[in-house]
């Protein structure tokens, strides 16, 4: 990698990048060698909300940060960029059917896509994080097919260090002692969070914990709606713990998995575990540390598994059909 990186971030002006961008420029991600150069997209309205942004960034004098580029032309936004962090989407608003998000942010992240193809680095790499963020980097990547597919990912990072949190805490562990932690599916109330694979402290999850009711009863569907449970806390979506979620995505992009672990990322199929091909599905993967990943295979499931598995697939089956014009 060039020793400048150029960081695009999408929905800049939002809580979410508000929590982000700061980090990003501080070399905590990247390290003190590199240059960070933050390119923000914003809709107009929001340019100047922006400014203020860029002008707090200014004022922390990071020696890591290079420049920011604020605009609201996804062109210019994706000049060049190295990663591109895709935090904006339309938010669902009252009376509006999950089908009606699925068409209004369809038709961004087509352009977004088309964008990303003509002007990005040739060595991009891209994270969808505005929701519904699996079906949006399915079509966002069917629309910059010049970039390879494996360089297209979205976010259930969140949702992973979510259930590794709730693990340790049931075990009264540390978070490190719980490893293999796997999101499968979608970053939607219907994923999976599975305890049936996961460890702690070496062991079989179900062993340190055999409360199974509390696995399938509490442990599943807290991870599945937290999100909805911390809007209700705090009034406002997560923030704090997505912006979170993205700098872990992406250093363990930039840094080698331990053998012993793998990591949560919605990557597009090449039909692992059956999934159809070209799906875009959160699985266990581990990389490389050259920003490259690999879906772990031969896991098993039982058929509390096998249900829940299949439940997330079908709902993204019909994500995927939802936005079928958007593919053609």
């Amino acid at each position: 990698m060039a020793d400048v990186i150029r960081v695009a971030v999408t929905g800049a002006a939002g809580q979410v990048a508000y929590a982000l961008l700061g980090r990003l420029a501080s070399g905590e991600v990247f390290g003190p060698e590199r240059r960070v150069v933050l390119q923000l997209l914003e809709i107009p309205q929001a340019l100047p909300a922006l400014e203020g942004v860029a002008m707090e960034l200014d004022d922390c004098s990071f020696p890591t940060l290079q420049d920011i580029i604020i605009t609201d032309d996804p062109n210019r936004a994706f000049a060049g960029c190295n990663w591109a962090l895709l935090v904006g989407s339309f938010p669902r608003k009252a009376g509006m059917e999950r089908k009606d998000l699925l068409s209004i942010n369809g038709q961004i992240f087509v352009g977004q896509g088309k964008a990303l193809a003509e002007h990005a680095a040739r060595d991009v790499r891209i994270l969808v994080v505005g929701n519904p963020c699996n079906t949006n980097c399915l079509v966002a990547s069917h629309h910059g097919r010049d970039i390879p597919r494996e360089r297209w990912t979205a976010m259930t990072r969140l949702d992973h260090n979510r259930a590794r949190r709730a693990l340790a805490k049931k075990a009264g562990v540390t978070d490190d002692q719980v490893t293999q932690v796997t999101i499968w599916g979608n970053h939607s109330n219907t994923q999976f969070p599975d305890f049936l694979n996961a460890r702690i402290g070496g062991r079989p999850a179900t062993e340190v914990i055999p409360d199974r009711e509390w696995l399938e009863t509490t442990f599943v569907p807290q991870c599945q709606n937290r999100g909805a449970a911390v809007i209700k806390a705090r009034g406002a979506s997560s923030a704090l713990s997505a912006a979170n979620g993205v700098l872990d995505h992406v250093k363990s992009l930039l840094h080698p998995t331990p053998a012993h672990d793998w990591v949560s990322m919605a990557v597009v199929s090449r039909g692992e575990y059956g999934v159809p091909a070209g799906l875009v599905f959160s699985y266990p993967c581990r990389t490389d540390g050259q920003g490259n990943y690999q879906v772990v295979e031969g896991l098993t499931f039982d058929e509390f598994g096998r249900q829940k598995f299949q439940a997330t697939l079908r709902e993204l089956e019909e994500e995927r059909a939802a936005v079928a014009d958007l593919l053609r």
